[in-house]
């Protein structure tokens, strides 16, 4: 399983989101042994947001992540637009600080672009940085205009990640945003990795690429996402078998041939296309 680079670290390629997780209380046995599983099978990265349920994703990962020490894994969550003052940033962050029961965070990430400059909300990145309160702070959702007038600032080139919607259906942004991320050695955090895979799955090219490899389709979305080694795929799963499947699609090598036949069935964009969200 090869790792990638981000923040100083170096993490596996397959990490876990949160969206929802910790709202249903029926759920949370459940959804508490999916992540244990993912952590104790390789998983450092773990995805979350002030805004998941108004911080009940990031006190249900307060539990999940109790037993492991803190130091192995790589804690990533996200500040709303409104409160990414100077004045409110602090406030959010301390908050989901005190959900997560933790010192600092791994990555801290704008979670979209909103009324509050830029320049303020990196400001206010870079102090929280200094006192120790987050290890690096990135960005996410932002298209390439925005990101390089984030990279402009003066501190702007701390910037360590951008989160975006990617997968096969949706790949725009291979287009003119990751070549300005790979100028700055951005990773991209993926998010809805496998679109909504129950369509994705059924195409025959997948199906046939995933029997020659001996794994299921899943896995081959997952694997073609982080194909390019600067990539973390965040998939979410409340089944702990598809957590153990997802994390195996890291050792999964495609072919030229393989990536040629997916090219053909959902092409690399030739133009400029709106940012996919959501």
């Amino acid at each position: 399983m090869g790792k990638v680079s981000i923040a100083g670290r170096e993490v596996n390629p397959i990490g876990l989101g949160t969206l929802h997780m910790g709202d249903d209380p029926s759920q949370l046995k459940q959804e508490l042994k999916a992540i244990r599983t993912g952590l104790d099978n390789g998983v450092q990265v773990l995805d979350t947001a002030e805004m998941y349920g108004s911080g009940n994703s990031e006190k249900f990962l307060s539990k999940a992540i109790e037993p492991y020490k803190r130091e192995d894994l790589f804690l990533i969550s996200k500040v709303l637009p409104p409160n990414a003052s100077k004045k409110q940033l602090p406030i959010s962050l301390e908050n989901s600080l005190k959900r997560l029961n933790v010192d600092y965070l791994d990555l801290y990430l704008l979670h979209w672009q909103g009324q509050v400059p830029l320049e303020e909300t990196v400001e206010a990145l870079e102090k929280a940085k200094n006192q120790g309160k987050i290890r690096a702070w990135g960005v996410s959702n932002l298209d390439t205009n925005e990101l390089k007038n984030v990279i402009s600032l003066p501190e702007g080139k701390d910037c360590s990640a951008n989160q975006l919607r990617y997968n096969l259906r949706d790949r725009g942004i291979e287009y003119d945003l990751i070549p300005e991320m790979n100028q700055y050695n951005i990773p991209v955090i993926a998010y809805a990795p496998v679109d909504r895979g129950k369509q994705l799955v059924k195409e025959t090219v997948i199906q046939q690429i995933a029997e020659k490899h001996g794994v299921d389709a899943f896995q081959i979305l997952l694997a073609w996402t982080i194909r390019n080694g600067n990539t973390i795929a965040i998939p979410q799963s409340s089944n702990e078998a598809h957590v153990y499947n997802n994390i195996q699609a890291a050792n999964i090598k495609l072919s030229e041939d393989d990536l040629k036949k997916i090219d053909k069935l959902y092409p690399k964009p030739t133009s400029k296309q709106p940012l996919a969200l959501w």
